[in-house]
């Protein structure tokens, strides 16, 4: 089917697409609202140029998707700002660390996961840099040999908020491969951020096959690299992808703002 009230322009074959034909400081029209949903689940991250938002903007672009919802960890980089929904993503040369530099689903940990975040980025290196990089778990567990889909059936996973936030950050347990709520397929559900075991096998086992799947997850084949300009925007299905943000611009300046809309259920079995 196409698109006639938006313009969608693939970026790789598996994951990710740039957005056009659309003011997102203006409301949208029924009709863009329905072409956005779509691109958004068929391509599991979305991309828009040129967009010089404001707060009020980025919530209500991702209110159509569902209530926003706000950070589970405890001990953040990211910052609050004057909108409890709204958090500020900035580095700089004072900067010691960033967020987010391994592949990883946001807060995992939390019980009913984000369905999705949405970050604006307004400014940017000057010569390049700072670049985000997205991988589709649909891709990665279609690769999947029969026999391993079939050994990861059934099998959950423990996932520590802790180990990235600190003391007080939740921990659940959720299933290895789970099956998206919208679009019926499977995905592999495990990062290195927050995953900390497999609870049905013996640690050493669990360890093996979380290797394994790491970095299956983010391999090249699907993947894709997102260049920012200043005044761009990324939204993607924390659902069925996972990301990593790269900090090769120190000491310059990338500074934006990110939104988060929250998860409906816990992640289902696959």
């Amino acid at each position: 089917m196409e698109y006639q009230h938006i313009t969608v322009t693939p970026l790789s074959p598996h994951i990710g697409a740039e957005i056009g034909a659309v003011d997102l400081t203006q409301p949208l029209s029924d009709a863009q609202q329905a072409e956005l949903r779509r691109a958004f689940l068929e391509y599991q991250v979305v991309f828009f140029r040129e967009q010089k938002i404001g707060f009020d903007d980025q919530i209500r672009v991702a209110s159509h998707f569902g209530p926003l919802g706000r950070h589970v960890g405890v001990n953040t980089i990211s910052k609050t700002t004057d909108n409890p929904l709204v958090r500020k993503f900035h580095y700089d040369e004072t900067s010691t660390r960033i967020s987010g530099e391994n592949f990883h689903s946001d807060q995992s940990c939390a019980a009913i996961p984000p369905l999705g975040s949405m970050l604006y980025n307004h400014t940017v290196p000057p010569k390049g840099g700072g670049d985000t990089m997205f991988a589709s778990m649909y891709a990665a567990y279609d690769a999947l040999s029969p026999k391993m889909k079939e050994y990861l059936s059934g099998l959950t996973a423990t996932h520590d908020g802790t180990r990235v936030f600190g003391p007080g950050t939740p921990v659940s347990v959720h299933p290895v491969i789970t099956r998206h709520p919208d679009t019926g397929r499977r995905v592999i559900f495990v990062n290195t951020d927050f995953t900390s075991h497999i609870n049905e096998v013996s640690r050493a086992e669990s360890r093996a096959i979380l290797e394994y799947l790491y970095a299956h997850c983010v391999r090249a084949e699907w993947t894709v690299r997102f260049r920012w300009r200043d005044h761009s925007i990324a939204f993607w299905d924390n659902r069925c992808t996972q990301h990593k943000a790269i900090w090769d611009y120190w000491p310059n300046v990338r500074s934006g703002y990110r939104v988060q809309v929250e998860g409906t259920a816990a992640p289902l079995a696959g």
